[in-house]
Parts: C-alpha cells; structure tokens; sequence
C-alpha cells in the first residue's frame, strides 16, 4: 500500500479521516473528529484490532451453532469490521447496518468497499427509528455500537429501546452492547439493570484494570433469554493478546446492586471520557 494516503472529508456529523497502516498492506483506521471508529483490514477481515471489536467477534463466534449463517443488525456501521468479521466467519449471513451518518457511509463504501457476495445492506437512519420499524422476531443478534463523538447517545440507553430490541430478536437471540465507564460505575450499572428490564440472562466482558477501577474503558454487555456459552466465552476472552474478565450470575448480580433502570425521561449519554483515554498517538 505505498501509494495510499490519508483520506479527509467532511461528513454529517464531523470530520472523518481514513489513515493506512503503515504495518499492513491494506488496512486502514477510521477516526471522526479524532476520536478512533474502526479499523478494518480488507486483505484480512478477521483481523479485528480495537479491544472492545474483539470481544465482539468472540461473542459472535459462540452465538448459536459455530460458523451458521445468522441474521444480523448492527447498529452504528463505522468502517463496516463487525460485517466484514460476520461475512467470512459466518457465510451466507443476512446483515443490515444502521449509521446515522450518511456521509460516513458513503466515504467507507468508496475507498473501503465491501467484499463481493457479502450480504450487508447499509441503511442511512436513526438506529432507534430503524429499530422501532423492523419486524418482530427478525434477527438472532444485534450488536449495538453507537457513538456520537465518543458518547452513546442517551436515546439509545432507556427501557424503551431495549424492549425494542428484545422485540427485534427471536427467541434464542442475543443483543450485544458495547459501552465506555469508569469506576464506580455509575453508567454501566444502570445500562444492566435497564437490560435486565427485559432479558433473563446478562453477562460483562471487560479488561480486568477496569473493573478494578484503574481506568476508564469498554464494556461488552451481552443480553438474551437463553444463557450464552460462558465456558467457552471465557476461554476465549482469557486467551485473547489483550484479555479479559467474563462476568454473569450471582456476581453480575452483585456488581448491577441497587442501580435503577434508565427511563427515557432520565437516559443521558455514556460519560465523557478522560482526555487521551480514546486517543491517538
């Protein structure tokens, strides 16, 4: 890739840069307004680099039977990696990608487009709006990855949208959420007490540092009505180049304590994160 430059362009909601890995023939980085996106690598696709992505990937890998084609929503498309990881682990897969800004869209399209036969249709919406039109019972997972800046929106955090979502699901299907939190807590404790408002099993994936509390970063939250394979979640996250710590049960329970759920009128967005804690460089 010696001929690959940066690519900046003004899109909906910010500035976007892609900028080639200078470690990697074909692989790029998505920031908006500086702020890391996605990173995707078009020779190889499994290749996920963002901690929070892997933990995604590894959930997606135990989902039902291993390699069967599932139907997925993402909501928050970025550079498109989750689609691109589900289209080669998982072919066949039907999956539609909710990004509010179409501008991003078209910018990942044009210099990072999707790999032939891959079965992704992109939609430019509002993933609550999408998720209140889509048809019961229409996907096994969604995985929820929305940012605006480096915050969920607190529209995409209440009791409503997540009975949304579990409306969406079919019965075995499982809602993946990553969100950013430091101890104590406050916001993460609360988006699990507002899952459990609507689905019987709960499980945390984390860097151990922080749920020590020695730093801010992601949490994988994974909501469902069937448990999901935490042996195997386990051994995954625990073998990862960066690993982690699968919370559930009587612990998780522990950890959510007396936290309420997150009514529309009370929802705000995930905290503002310390100064380099998403950074470049």
């Amino acid at each position: 890739m010696k001929d690959a430059i940066p690519v900046t362009r003004t899109v909906d909601h910010g500035t976007a840069k892609l900028m080639p890995d200078i470690d990697r023939e074909r692989a790029w980085l998505l920031t908006v307004d500086g702020a890391p996106q996605s990173y995707v690598d078009l020779d190889d696709p499994t290749h996920l680099e963002f901690e929070y992505a892997r933990r995604l990937g590894h959930v997606l890998d135990v989902v039902g039977e291993p390699g069967r084609a599932l139907d997925l929503v993402h909501l928050g498309g970025g550079a498109l990696t989750l689609p691109r990881y589900v289209a080669v682990t998982r072919p066949g897969s039907r999956q539609d990608v909710v990004e509010a800004d179409r501008g991003l869209l078209e910018l990942v399209t044009e210099h990072l487009p999707l790999p032939e036969g891959a079965r992704v249709a992109l939609h430019a919406a509002d993933a609550r709006k999408w998720l209140e039109n889509a048809a019961t019972g229409s996907a096994d997972v969604i995985v929820a990855d929305v940012f605006g800046g480096s915050r969920v929106p607190a529209h995409l955090t209440s009791v409503t949208c997540v009975r949304e979502a579990a409306r969406v699901l079919r019965g075995s299907g499982a809602y993946l959420v990553n969100l950013p939190d430091s101890a104590p807590f406050d916001f993460l404790r609360s988006q699990l007490a507002t899952l459990a408002t609507a689905f019987e099993e709960l499980v945390l994936i984390a860097e151990p540092g922080v749920l020590r509390g020695r730093r801010f970063g992601n949490a994988v939250l994974v909501a469902g009505h069937e448990p999901v394979d935490v042996a195997a979640l386990a051994r995954l996250t625990a073998a990862d180049a960066f690993p982690a710590r699968v919370e559930h049960g009587a612990a998780l329970r522990e950890f959510i304590g007396d936290a309420r759920a997150v009514r529309d009128e009370d929802a705000v967005p995930s905290p503002v994160p310390p100064d380099g804690a998403f950074g470049i460089g």
